[in-house]
């Protein structure tokens, strides 16, 4: 083994179904001699290719651009969403972060709200019925505006652009031990709420989006802020805190925003 490979003692979360009981699986003999040069996800790819040689079943794990940009990956690794390094996604987790010889113990995000597939794979399309509820701008705002005709203040817009940098992975959710979504959905509410095009739906954004995640299963905020920590974006929790106020405005208001 060179010095630029290291071997893990590997344990990996099975489970053929949503109905199966799962439970952990030893594959440290398939993760030996892994480059540290390899990412989390390159890491698994090779015990993947090793088992298939060997006639077994292939470990099932979200994943799509493996740039850190679209939110399809995710896992817990020694209980933790995403790894112990801060601000990065399993797919841009490096196996340089880890030690020869470390135990690493590998299985998919926990909540209620988030189905396990197969194996490391849940299902997150509790997080779409969220986005469907009011994600969205629908009424007519006109054509595109020219660069700077529509007057924002950089602190608005700055705060706008942190919000719309959730990549949905769920991290957040898997951190809390109320397994809420509420930065996730906060961050989604406050890049529409905070610019102009999205103020016509306010109240209603924030009303259905509210509803929406709670009728989706998600527990509620408590404010551990173990969400922001283990967000790879580096989202607030500030943002909840602006929902919650928000919230707050939308259901002692009427259909126009008017206070009933």
């Amino acid at each position: 083994m060179s010095n630029e490979n290291i071997s893990i003692k590997l344990h990996v979360w099975r489970q053929t179904s949503r109905s199966d009981a799962g439970g952990f699986q030893d594959y440290s003999s398939y993760a030996k001699d892994i480059s540290t040069h390899a990412s989390f996800l390159e890491m698994l790819d090779v015990v993947n290719e090793r088992l298939s040689a060997d006639g077994e079943r292939p470990i099932a794990f979200d994943h799509d651009c493996r740039e850190g940009i679209c939110g399809m990956c995710g896992v817990m690794i020694n209980g933790l969403p995403h790894g112990h390094r801060k601000l990065t996604t399993t797919c841009q987790l490096h196996m340089r972060e880890f030690n020869d010889g470390q135990e690493v113990w590998v299985e998919p995000f926990r909540a209620d709200a988030f189905g396990v597939i197969r194996d490391l794979m849940v299902d997150r399309t509790a997080f779409d019925t969220i986005v469907q509820a009011g994600g969205y701008v629908s009424v007519r705002t006109g054509s595109a505006p020219d660069a700077n005709e529509m007057p924002i203040p950089k602190k608005i817009a700055d705060e706008a652009f942190d919000a719309a940098t959730c990549i949905g992975c769920g991290a957040c959710v898997a951190a809390c031990p109320n397994a809420s979504a509420s930065l996730f959905l906060s961050a989604k509410l406050a890049h529409l709420n905070l610019l102009p095009q999205g103020q016509p739906e306010r109240y209603k954004r924030n009303r259905e989006m509210v509803a929406a995640h709670d009728d989706a299963g998600f527990g509620g905020c408590t404010n551990h802020k173990e969400c922001e920590a283990a967000c790879p974006k580096g989202i607030s929790a500030n943002f909840i805190a602006r929902m919650n106020r928000e919230t707050l405005k939308a259901v002692l208001t009427g259909k126009d925003g008017d206070l009933v």
